[in-house]
């Protein structure tokens, strides 16, 4: 059992949820003031001794906000760093920039290993992220990287609210909903095959081709979804332009419903009119990415009316627990099958 205490900190990207994590653990948040001078530079004050101590830093990423969120990171990582802290673990919820992975055009950069770069010469000795966009950017790290996974806790919700099952997989009222698992593009094939294993449902596959980023030119299913409530999995929802032509597919072979799982929910652009618009009844999201209010009541359907209705499923008891076994030097691979 580790000597030192835990100490939680966060900028200003994600306090609802850091504070729900710190809940979780039972302990305060570590006192910490982070502001902008008039000329936009961040300035950043630690309220209380970290010398020593394990640290924790919770740092989401807002979407019109990605940058000035990352510096926040960087600063507090270096102030503990330079505070003596004895280890400083960087909590990213949504790793930023998990898209620019690779070298996919003529100099092009792979601004994901710049993150890694940068967080290890902040100081960070090690960093817990959620569904990483690709899990080779854990090989970009020198640190170690405990990528965990939403999969579990998705699980448990289409079970409870779609299957009408319990975790024991038992019939409830002697019927069990007739799911299929789809996936709305060939990168996420592995990730939606994972689900429909655990879940022993079926799995169907939307091949699309991309006439520029973020824009869908074509889709084409290879599957059967007919007269089956369709269940997208997918690691993020941006523009939201994918997920509803891709329910607009699935409808249009014979599904009697679709739903989205996703774990980020970016909704950035004009994603709430699209999914307004869009055949999906839900889209559920974790709660990685912080969600504006507007646009969650721009997004709540009464019982009885149409449309998408956007639902959460909370992952800070998830992060808690993390942090806890990362503390105490437990096993943190539990945390890849298991809900909590």
């Amino acid at each position: 059992m580790a000597t030192n205490s835990i100490k939680l900190l966060t900028g200003n990207s994600h306090p609802d949820l850091a504070k729900a994590v710190a809940v979780r653990l039972g302990i305060e948040l570590t006192k910490i003031m982070v502001l902008q001078y008039s000329n936009q530079e961040t300035s950043v004050t630690i309220g209380e001794s970290v010398r020593d101590e394990d640290v924790f830093i919770l740092q989401s990423t807002r979407p019109n906000d990605i940058n000035d969120g990352l510096m926040e990171l960087l600063i507090i990582c270096n102030a503990c760093k330079t505070a003596s802290a004895r280890r400083v673990t960087a909590i990213l919820p949504n790793f930023p920039y998990a898209r620019q992975d690779k070298k996919d055009k003529s100099r092009a950069p792979i601004t994901a290993k710049l993150m890694a770069n940068m967080l290890q010469t902040a100081g960070c000795n090690h960093v817990i992220t959620m569904d990483l966009h690709a899990s080779q950017i854990q090989g970009f790290f020198n640190v170690p990287v405990d990528n965990l996974y939403a999969e579990p806790n998705s699980v448990k919700w289409i079970r409870e609210n779609l299957m009408h099952a319990t975790e024991t997989n038992a019939e409830i009222n002697g019927t069990k909903q007739d799911c299929v698992i789809v996936s709305p593009d060939a990168g996420g094939a592995k990730r939606a095959t994972s689900m429909a294993d655990r879940l022993d449902l079926p799995f169907a596959l939307i091949h699309k081709e991309r006439s520029r980023p973020n824009e869908v030119s074509r889709m084409t299913l290879v599957g059967t979804v007919e007269g089956k409530v369709a269940i997208l999995v997918d690691d993020m929802a941006d523009t939201c332009g994918t997920l509803a032509k891709a329910a607009d597919t699935l409808i249009k072979h014979g599904a009697k419903d679709v739903v989205a799982l996703v774990t980020h929910g970016i909704l950035s652009g004009r994603a709430v009119e699209i999914l307004k618009g869009s055949k999906l009844s839900r889209l559920v999201i974790t709660n990685t990415v912080p969600i504006s209010e507007d646009k969650i009541e721009a997004l709540r359907v009464e019982d009885g009316q149409k449309g998408c209705r956007l639902e959460f499923i909370d992952i800070a008891p998830v992060l808690g627990e993390a942090i806890r076994r990362t503390h105490n030097g437990e096993s943190v691979s539990y945390l890849f099958s298991h809900a909590v």
